[in-house]
């Protein structure tokens, strides 16, 4: 992007969000229908409210299942959920009764946390959906559609020095303003109890939250919630309109920031040890250049972000680099530190005696001028939705500094948030994350049949892959599939040929700037031939030579600055897809054979040269693995069909399961099998091996 596209975004402006409501759709739909309608309107709508942020609720007429009563239900979204994307299923059912009844047991703000024990003794119909901390908001107020969103334009006024100025200016005391008050019972009361005192407003600014509205249908309070919002949008658009965002740009948008996050994120990957590695995740947005380039950016950056939902995401502040010292790496290194030092010093002043243990000290967010924000978490989509977050925070600061000066939350407020004993009790109750989470893995060859295979083996356990292979069309249908198999954050596609240095790099750079860097490299891509020695001519040999012994060669090359950083996170890895004929001879597959044997050897050199950084490199070696192969699918098939003197269709399958001891057909997915034990930890004191899956072969078995 270049520095007269920003300077045109200078004041990059709120979208104005507008109604979407269907009338024709909401009048087929029941009223729980409709709340859900209502809801994935509002969070679809990325102008209206972030992911996974805000809720929505009605009060409900439905029968008691116990005393065939008709009862009032409160309906509002469940505990982490997403009301973008929503079912009925996510939200909490919750008698209205039992909740206004709930008071008797309240006794002043210490007690927000006892109140949240008593939610679920107000389960209606035993709906297992847990409701979340803002339920007393929804309940507590006498209306029968509550809407409460956090779109950036809002906590823009809700996170400035001048936002309850604002509030009255744009809105003429129709909108109420709170000062800040954490989530919880206590802000229920308190919000219900101003409603009381100021009849005939229309919704209430939650300082450093949102807004809270409401209305007596769900369209209607659909309609109410967006127009506040564009109210909102338009108010800070004018003010912003001509003025240079955030003081100005001093620094420019680097030509070449893609490189430069290419080259950074894996080396700052390495440096944040902890007990899980990180996966990385890199954006050069406008807000993001913008921010990061502009004058105030060192003091606002500083001061962290405002909103609840932003900071669970982002952590107490970003790190901040110097865009001229990132080559250096005994600086970064300091820089990690003095973070985590940071955090450890923020922990300590603020935990209390009830705090749990101090979380991962690392940051998550990483601004750099000129290159953009990165952000890292144990897994790809979190990284993404932190850096997102980041945007949304960025966005807050340029239209609070707009109308006064931007507010972040208080320290210690942060830290009872993010140390908030409940918010604990939510993370232990997470599934343990799968065994190959974290871990980013490149396949060479992926669109084949062994190559998809194996990709699909670590997705399957929550890896990020990097599909590379020659073939683009083969390569975007299989990357395609994994994506609406597994989600599209963990998948990516690099075209390249193994034989081309620069098409090599340019695939694990893929892998560096898109995940962060890399912990496996399965070198599979390939190629076969098979002729008597005299009809081999040099092109033939030297074509097999290119792929199956340069080809590894490049790869492994490439890929090792990336694998050393990761020995103090348990190792990396490498593994060669190699062949029986790499250990076998064959006879009329010199140039084949001969090849697949210089791999195998320099596997065993590589694993002498990579045991000192923690890289394991270790082979597997198929034998006819027909199936799925598009090696097979060629000439070779009927080079070896002719060795043998056979028919290339069924006969040759059936000649190959016939002379494996087992009798078995060997698969794509038994090489995965096999690939991935020796990328995961099961193999962690494995390297220089070979494992044989041909179903059986003596002349192949290791001497």
């Amino acid at each position: 992007m270049s520095a007269l596209i920003l300077d045109q975004a200078a004041a990059i402006p709120f979208a104005v969000p507008h109604s979407r409501w269907d009338q024709a759709h909401a009048a087929t739909l029941s009223p729980e229908q409709a709340l859900l309608y209502r809801s994935n309107l509002l969070g679809s709508d990325l102008t209206v409210t972030n992911f996974g942020g805000g809720n929505t609720s009605a009060k409900l007429s439905a029968t008691d299942p116990l005393t065939g009563d008709a009862v009032e239900v409160l309906w509002v979204k469940g505990s982490g959920g997403d009301i973008g994307s929503m079912k009925l299923d996510g939200f909490a059912t919750l008698y209205q009764a039992k909740l206004l009844a709930l008071e008797t047991h309240y006794a002043g703000p210490d007690d927000d946390d006892k109140m949240v024990g008593f939610l679920p003794h107000c389960t209606f119909n035993l709906n297992g959906r847990a409701a979340s901390i803002d339920t007393p908001l929804h309940a507590l107020l006498p209306y029968a559609h509550v809407d409460h969103v956090h779109p950036d334009a809002i906590i823009a006024l809700a996170a400035s020095s001048g936002g309850e100025a604002a509030t009255q200016d744009i809105w003429g005391g129709r909108i109420g303003w709170l000062g800040w008050k954490r989530p919880g019972y206590t802000l229920g009361v308190m919000l219900r109890d101003y409603v009381a005192a100021n009849p005939g407003i229309e919704g209430v600014m939650l300082a450093g939250h949102g807004i809270i509205c409401w209305g007596d249908s769900a369209e209607g309070c659909y309609e109410h919630t967006v127009a506040l919002i564009a109210d909102a949008a338009r108010y800070l658009n004018a003010k912003m309109a001509g003025k240079p965002a955030f003081g100005g740009q001093i620094v420019a948008p680097h030509p070449d920031r893609a490189a430069i996050a290419a080259d950074l994120m894996p080396r700052l990957r390495a440096l944040m040890t902890g007990a899980r590695r990180k996966v990385g995740h890199w954006s050069d947005d406008a807000e993001a250049l913008e921010f990061t380039g502009s004058a105030d950016f060192t003091r606002l950056a500083a001061l962290g972000t405002s909103c609840p939902d932003h900071f669970l995401r982002t952590k107490i502040a970003p790190l901040t680099l110097d865009p001229a010292r990132l080559a250096d790496d005994a600086w970064l290194a300091e820089q990690i530190s003095a973070y985590r030092a940071m955090y450890a010093a923020y922990y300590e002043r603020c935990k209390r005696a009830s705090s749990p243990a101090m979380r991962d000290a690392n940051p998550v967010v990483v601004l750099v001028p000129g290159v953009g924000r990165i952000t890292f978490a144990t897994d790809k989509t979190t990284a993404r939705l932190a850096g997102e977050f980041y945007g949304n925070a960025i966005n807050v600061m340029r239209g609070a500094e707009a109308i006064g000066d931007y507010i972040a939350l208080d320290e210690q407020e942060a830290f009872d948030i993010e140390y908030w004993l409940l918010e604990e009790a939510k993370l232990q109750r997470m599934p343990a994350p799968r065994a190959q989470v974290g871990r980013i893995v490149l396949v060479t060859g992926g669109a084949g049949g062994i190559g998809a295979a194996t990709a699909a083996r670590f997705l399957r356990d929550g890896a990020c892959v990097v599909l590379a292979d020659r073939d683009g069309a083969a390569l975007e249908e299989v990357r395609a599939g994994f994506a609406r198999q597994y989600g599209k954050d963990v998948v990516r596609a690099a075209v390249c040929d193994v034989t081309s240095e620069d098409q090599v790099k340019a695939a694990f750079d893929v892998a560096a700037r898109e995940f962060g860097g890399l912990d496996v490299l399965v070198a599979n891509a390939g190629i076969a031939s098979s002729a008597p020695i005299e009809d081999t001519t040099v092109a033939l040999w030297r074509k097999n030579y290119d792929v199956l012994a340069e080809g590894y060669f490049l790869t492994a090359r490439a890929a090792w600055p990336l694998l050393k950083g990761m020995n103090q996170q348990g190792g990396s890895a490498i593994v060669f897809i190699g062949s029986k004929n790499g250990v076998a001879a064959a006879a009329g597959a010199s140039a084949y054979a001969s090849a697949k044997a210089a791999a195998n050897h320099l596997a065993r050199c590589l694993a002498l040269e990579g045991a000192p950084h923690g890289i394991r490199v270790n082979v597997v070696n198929p034998d006819a693995v027909i199936r799925g192969s598009r090696i097979w699918d060629g000439d070779w098939r009927k080079e070896r069909a002719g060795t043998h003197g056979i028919d290339p269709g069924a006969e040759l399958e059936a000649h190959y399961r016939n002379r494996s001891l087992l009798k078995r057909d060997v698969l794509p997915e038994d090489i995965a099998e096999a690939t991935y034990f020796l990328g995961s930890d099961a193999s962690a004191k494995s390297t220089g091996n070979m494992i044989n899956v041909d179903a059986g072969n003596v002349q192949s078995f290791t001497r």
